[in-house]
């Protein structure tokens, strides 16, 4: 498929992006060396390869166990604030 710059304009139209009119043969160069790419894909045989629905698939995870727990992480987090108090954020007073 060869992509010349009448192409390139009707896609960039579509995408809603403005493109030069100087850009436009580079552009369909481009464009036409990714279709390229993809139709040399389209040679390879795929014939008895299982579709790959998810790259963990035939992994296990951890188990941990479900318990709440507020992190222990206060001090570390208020660290971060401008200023605390009583281990609670500060913040200015929005109503009178």
């Amino acid at each position: 498929m060869s992509v010349d710059k009448s192409t390139v304009a009707r896609i960039a139209q579509l995408a809603r992006i403005r493109v030069p009119e100087e850009e436009l043969d580079g552009l369909a160069g481009e464009l036409d060396k990714i279709l390229g790419w993809i139709e040399q894909l389209d040679e390879v045989d795929t014939d008895g390869v299982a579709p790959m629905t998810s790259n963990a698939e035939g992994m296990t995870l951890r188990w941990r166990r479900d318990e709440v727990t507020d992190g222990d992480r206060r001090d570390d987090i208020l660290a971060n604030a401008p200023e605390a108090q009583d281990g609670h954020f500060v913040v200015p007073r929005v109503v009178e």
